[in-house]
């Protein structure tokens, strides 16, 4: 089970998704997160094997982060859009899915807007709104101050707020993350999202909006949901989990120690053993 033999493509009418498929069962959606050199193979192929031995595994890959066709909109407003292309072109009525960080506020907003698509839902991370620690968190800093100026040297300091384990970043990962984040597309797409320009610009137009925020719409969901977080997450802390846990109807969370923000990596056992008993449960 490596890259080139699980990686597929479909043709859609806004270009080319790609995405990696392995296993067979019920289909299950799995959904990157964002920041540099991101992509949905690099979040979520250590967790391929073990899902795959029940579930027929889908890993998409997000226009705008250099896998995926891009598309003249805005990354996020793009992924929604993709989750639906692809589900559509792959005679999909329904699926479950994880989704981490970005990701799972994409599935989220799926589960929303068409709550017959998603059976059930996992998020890690990133999904609510911060209630005691200050915002934007120190990983959202540090991932707008290499957007900003790309150095090998931001790409470290931000790779590290990513964990609990330092030892996880490692040359190797390093040299992955950059080639693809200095990418002169990928950087366009991601200073779009996270520039220092952009995160003012989102601000000003919160503040000026008469419009709900996405979290206020969190009851809403109607599929059963399970929160995971990283007790050390340093990107969207833990404070931001009671919002959803209080408000999805249907919502439990798990909470892993001595874990940053990639739960599926650090604690891969243990995530991967909270996620097959919650979607194999009855009910």
């Amino acid at each position: 089970m490596d890259h080139e033999s699980t990686a597929r493509e479909l043709a859609t009418d806004q270009g080319v998704l790609r995405y990696h498929e392995a296993g067979e069962g019920p289909p299950l959606l799995l959904l990157h997160g964002s920041g540099p050199g991101v992509t949905g193979w690099r979040n979520f192929r250590g967790n391929l094997p073990r899902f795959a031995e029940r579930f027929r595994c889908l890993v998409l890959e997000f226009p705008g982060f250099g896998v995926s066709d891009p598309t003249d909109e805005h990354p996020m407003l793009a992924a929604g859009n993709a989750v639906l292309r692809f589900l559509d072109g792959l005679g999909l009525d329904q699926v479950d899915v994880i989704g981490n960080s970005m990701g799972g506020l994409v599935a989220t907003r799926v589960a929303i807007a068409a709550p017959e698509r998603v059976r059930r839902l996992v998020t890690i991370g990133g999904v609510g709104a911060q209630l005691l620690s200050p915002g934007p968190g120190e990983g959202i800093k540090l991932l707008a101050e290499f957007t900003d100026e790309p150095t090998r040297e931001k790409l470290v300091r931000w790779l590290r707020s990513m964990v609990h384990d330092q030892s996880l970043v490692t040359e190797e990962l390093v040299e992955q993350r950059w080639a693809q984040a200095t990418d002169p597309d990928t950087l366009a797409a991601a200073r779009r999202m996270y520039s220092s320009k952009a995160l003012a610009r989102q601000a000003e137009a919160m503040a000026a909006s008469d419009a709900p925020p996405y979290w206020s719409q969190l009851h809403k969901v109607r599929a059963r949901t399970l929160l995971t977080w990283g007790r050390d997450d340093r990107v969207s802390p833990l404070d931001m989990a009671l919002v959803p846990m209080r408000t999805i109807p249907a919502a439990e969370l798990h909470v892993f120690p001595d874990c940053g923000h990639w739960v599926m990596i650090e604690q891969q056992e243990a995530f991967e053993s909270a996620v097959l008993a919650f979607l194999g449960r009855e009910g």
